[in-house]
Formats: C-alpha cells, sequence, structure tokens
C-alpha cells in the first residue's frame, strides 16, 4: 500500500523520546530472498542460523530461553545488515517494533490473563472449583480425570496459558489421588488441543499478525474445522493412560460426550463468535454438557484403586458461582464487547466494525515506516502499529478482574474466604514480578521475528521451503511441533514461524491459512514433549527425576496425533477435504 502521510503524522508515544532527526532516514529497503550472492539456497541457508542456533543453544544445551533470545536475536541482526544488506538503523528500529508488539498487546494479556486466575487462588476460592469437579465425578477418578485434566485444564488454557493450565490440574489430579505420573501425562496429553487456541488468542493472533492477515478470525475458523478430526477423542486418550482398555469401556460416554462438548465449542467459537475465547467457550461447553449426562448416568463400577475418598462438605450454590466467576465474567465481558458493532463509512461503502476499535490509535513505527518498501515502491503495511488500548482483550481481562477482586472483597461466604481489594491489587503485582522473566523472552523473540521478517531472512527460508510444493503441507505441523517442543511457547512458535508458513504458502500455491492453522495446532501437541512442560509437570506432581518417563510416554500420544493433524493438513491442501478452507 502507497505510504500514507496522514500515518505518518499521526504522534506515537516514541516521538516524546527519540526526536525524528535521530529516528527517521532517508534510506528505503526492499526485503529479497534471494539477498545473499543472488542465491536462493544461500540466502535460506545464512537466514536460518539464527534459528539453529536458539534451537541448539535451548535444547542441546539447556541455556534460559531468554539468553537463547537475545544471542540469535544479535545474531539476526549482524545477518540483516551484513548478509540481506539492510541499514543498521532500519533493522534496530525493527527489533524495536517487535519487541513492543511483544510487550503491548501480548505480554498485557498474558498479566492480566494470570492475574485474573491469580485472584481464585489467592482468595482460596480455587477450592470450591476443584470441590465442584469432585462431586460431578461421584468419586471416580477416572471421571474427574476428563473433568480436570480435559475440561478445566482446557479453560485455564484459554484463559492464561503459558504454564499454568498444567501445573494446576496436575496439582488437582494428585490432591485426589491419581499416581503421579499417570497425572502428569493424562494433563500434559489433554491440554494439547487447547494451546494453540488458548491464552485469550495470543498464539492465533501472534502467528496471523506474522503470516500477514489482518483478522485472526480467518486462521481460527480453519483450524476450528481441522480440530474436531483430531480432538474429539482425546478424553479416551486420557481414560486409556489412567485404566487402559477397562477404563475406556467403562467411562466412554462421558469421554466422548466431553469430546464432542469440546470440539462442538471450537467451531462454534472460531467460526462466529471471538479467537479469543475458543479455549473458554469450548471447555464451558464440555463442561455443561458433561454436567447434564453424569446427573443421569455414571460409571456402572468404579474399580477400589480408583475410587477417591467423598467430599468433606457441600458447598452452597453461591460458593459454586463465586467460585467460577471469573471464567463466567470474562466470556460475557469479551464477548459482549466482540459483539458491541457499529456501521461506519468506508472507501467502498458502510462497514461494520467493532464498537471499541473505533478507539484504537495507528501509526506507522517511527523511523520505520515509509522505509520498507516492496518492489514497486509501495510501503509495507506491517511497519504500522496498532496501539489498541481499549479494544484489548488485556483491557477486558483487567476490568473484570477489578469487578471479580470487588465481589470477593464484599462476600466472604460466611468470613470462610475473607478478603480485600488491596490483596486483589497486591496479587496483581505479584503477577508482574512472577512474569517479569516472560516478559523479556517474549519480547526478545518477537522483536528476533521482526528482524527476520523485515530483512527478508524469513522470506528466504519460506521461499526455499515452498520449492517442495504441495508436499510443503505434510511439513506445515511438523515446523508447528517442533517450534514449541523446543521453546515451550505456541506464541515463540508463531513468532518464529508464522511469516515463512505464509511464504511458503505462497510460493507452493497453498491456502495461507491452512498452513498458519497447521504451525498453531502442531505446535500444541510440541507442547506435550516441551522441556518446560515436562518440568512443570514433574514438579506439580512432586515426581522430580520423572521427566524422562514423562517424555517417553508422552512422545508416543504427541507423535501420534501429530501424524492425525498432518493426514488432515494434506488432504485439505490437496482438495479432499475442501470444506476446511472454504
Amino acid at each position: 500500500m502507497p505510504c500514507s502521510p496522514a500515518l505518518l503524522a499521526v504522534p506515537s508515544p516514541l516521538s516524546a523520546l527519540f526526536p525524528p532527526s535521530t529516528l527517521l532516514t532517508s534510506a528505503t529497503f526492499t526485503p529479497a530472498p534471494d539477498a545473499v550472492g543472488g542465491q536462493l539456497w544461500l540466502s535460506a541457508l545464512l537466514a536460518a542460523l539464527p534459528l539453529l542456533v536458539f534451537f541448539v543453544l535451548l535444547g542441546v544445551f539447556s541455556v534460559a530461553t531468554h539468553w537463547c533470545s537475545l544471542i540469535s536475536l544479535g545474531l539476526a541482526l549482524v545477518i540483516a545488515v551484513t548478509g540481506f544488506g539492510m541499514p543498521a538503523e532500519l533493522a534496530g528500529l525493527s527489533a524495536l517494533q517487535g519487541a513492543a508488539f511483544g510487550l503491548f498487546p501480548i505480554c498485557y494479556i498474558v498479566i492480566m490473563a494470570v492475574w485474573l486466575y491469580n485472584l481464585t487462588e489467592s482468595s482460596g476460592r480455587s477450592k470450591d472449583v476443584q470441590a465442584v469437579f469432585a462431586a460431578l465425578g461421584r468419586g471416580d477418578m477416572r471421571v474427574q480425570t476428563i473433568l480436570i485434566g480435559f475440561i478445566f485444564c482446557g479453560l485455564i488454557e484459554g484463559l492464561a496459558g503459558f504454564g499454568a493450565p498444567v501445573a494446576i490440574s496436575c496439582a488437582m489430579l494428585l490432591a485426589i489421588g491419581l499416581p503421579p505420573v499417570k497425572a502428569a501425562l493424562a494433563t500434559m496429553v489433554g491440554n494439547g488441543i487447547n494451546v494453540a487456541l488458548g491464552a485469550m488468542g495470543i498464539p492465533l493472533t501472534t502467528v496471523a499478525r506474522m503470516g500477514g492477515v489482518a483478522d485472526p478470525m480467518d486462521v481460527a475458523a480453519v483450524a476450528g474445522r481441522i480440530i474436531p478430526v483430531v480432538a474429539v477423542g482425546v478424553p479416551l486418550l486420557l481414560v486409556f493412560i489412567v485404566d487402559g482398555k477397562r477404563g475406556v469401556k467403562d467411562t466412554w460416554p462421558v469421554a466422548l460426550t466431553a469430546g464432542i462438548g469440546m470440539v462442538a465449542g471450537h467451531v462454534i467459537a472460531s467460526n462466529f463468535i471471538s479467537h479469543e475465547l475458543i479455549a473458554v467457550i469450548a471447555s464451558l461447553l464440555s463442561f455443561a454438557l458433561t454436567a447434564v449426562l453424569l446427573t443421569r448416568w455414571h460409571p456402572a463400577h468404579t474399580p477400589a484403586e480408583f475410587a477417591s475418598a467423598p467430599a468433606r462438605e457441600k458447598i452452597s450454590a453461591s460458593r459454586v458461582f463465586l467460585g467460577l466467576l471469573p471464567y463466567l465474567l470474562v466470556v460475557v465481558v469479551l464477548a459482549v464487547t466482540k459483539l458491541w458493532r457499529v456501521t461506519v463509512p468506508g472507501p467502498t461503502g458502510p462497514r461494520r466494525i467493532e464498537f471499541l476499535a473505533q478507539t484504537d490509535i495507528s501509526f506507522g513505527w517511527p523511523g520505520l515506516h515509509g522505509h520498507l518498501v516492496d518492489q514497486a515502491g509501495n510501503a509495507l503495511s506491517t511497519t504500522t502499529f496498532t496501539f489498541n488500548w481499549l479494544s484489548s482483550p488485556g483491557t477486558m481481562l483487567f476490568l473484570t478482574g477489578v469487578v471479580v477482586t470487588a465481589v470477593y472483597a464484599r462476600c466472604s461466604s460466611g468470613g470462610r474466604y475473607p478478603y480485600s481489594f488491596r490483596t486483589g491489587l497486591a496479587t496483581l503485582g505479584a503477577t508482574v514480578a512472577n512474569l517479569a522473566v516472560t516478559v523479556g523472552t517474549i519480547a526478545t523473540i518477537m522483536a528476533l521475528a521482526y528482524v527476520m521478517n523485515f530483512s527478508g531472512q524469513t522470506q528466504a527460508i519460506g521461499a526455499f521451503m515452498a520449492l517442495a510444493g504441495t508436499a510443503f503441507a505434510a511439513l506445515s505441523a511438523f515446523l508447528g511441533w517442533i517450534g514449541t517442543a523446543v521453546t515451550g511457547s505456541a506464541t515463540s512458535s508463531a513468532a518464529l514461524f508464522g511469516n515463512l508458513q505464509a511464504t511458503a504458502a505462497a510460493g507452493a500455491g497453498i491456502d495461507p491459512h491452512l498452513l498458519l492453522a497447521a504451525n498453531q495446532l502442531g505446535g500444541g501437541l510440541g507442547k506435550i514433549v516441551s522441556p518446560q512442560n515436562l518440568a512443570i509437570a514433574a514438579t506439580a506432581v512432586r515426581a522430580p527425576g520423572s521427566e524422562p518417563e514423562l517424555l517417553r510416554r508422552g512422545a508416543a500420544y504427541s507423535l501420534g496425533l501429530l501424524a492425525l493433524l498432518t493426514i488432515v493438513v494434506v488432504l485439505a491442501a490437496s482438495g479432499v477435504l475442501g470444506f476446511i478452507t472454504a
């Protein structure tokens, strides 16, 4: 798109710190995939070095993720300038824009989502949530595994993500009496399908941004049509992990009900509601259907080794409501703000947009916008930064947290859960402090991704891999799997491979939405065997040293589901399952 003078004129938060004279350069730069010696293969080889260094340092030498990202960022900057001919100031500004996007909106959403969950922990209400699942499971650990390791874990993944769902669900399953390794393995497998669709849609938002897709819902819709084939049987796998064939035979009605409810929620939310709420809505629908079934049916026989102790007390309806309040309220708030639309005039006629989106502030990144151009000399639109201070899910989460804090401060359930507004705000401060390293890591990885994308490094890798033609569809999900398996984050996988997937899709004549969705769904399955995830699970079930066994047993489920996903993606790319990309 042509460079817009009006866009450049919009004041930005950076202008006060860096005067235009120190940021603007007269140089322009056009990314080229064959910039190194005019050879695509050589350019791709050099461009792959930052990613190779990142994965080797992390996976082989166990270097901390934030150091891996910093070292790889430095290498990417050197390659951008010396190998791809990008002016040094533009390379540095690319890193700054990437880091800014990592901080806002990504880390902003992460912090507020984790805070909202932490409110239930600091207030003690999480105990009542656990009691609800115990009562529904009627003392059968196998049923409770589905309720906690699949449904509740999916709910927390949809809201918070970033390790919290596995840690919490593992601890809950251990508390009801499930053997440690089985509790950890069931949780990791049950969590995998929601990783790509969780964390308030951050992975989908990131992969869409990196892949040049304006609306993340376009990617989410494709993912929502793929996942039913892969995910509907996951609860059966969880029961098999816990009690083998006997468990599947005894509990298959509840397992299938939970699976059908989950995938139905995925389809509905991803195609018609909001990409931020996919995992949350799917988990709540799965919970509702499963709860209805369990009021009328339960396993005819519960083996003694899987019979949990009965609840010590019956909790009231008000305590149930207050325990679930954060999850119910966030769905209502986000759904209302997403569905609240107004009609505004547009160049091609009236169009409907989200009401709060009108408050978004967009501006060309100072010193960068207008200086990164395509072959025709038009400014790249990706150098535009949007500060969605009010419409961001992070703001909605913050407001929800304030309401929840106020309610908890006024309603102590007869003095059982005393709480104060000050404690809630202190919990927010503690959440920020605990996530400091995570925030820095995300910002650095996004800086790395932006440097590689803007300099042409990612395009070089993607163009080279696109030479495989439609066969690249078979590699797409595996790339996402590798990205998350190594980094432990579907968001990081999206940042590292989103643009590559889109570039390869264009070169191979494949719908880019399909490959972007495959990258994320594959990434979710890679989370099962991620070293970070293994460590979190082993710690949560108090079984240090069990990581090798968890890896060995988890890899079979992870790779099996990945193979199924790959088959679906290949069939969709070849047109056999054309409805997926329709």
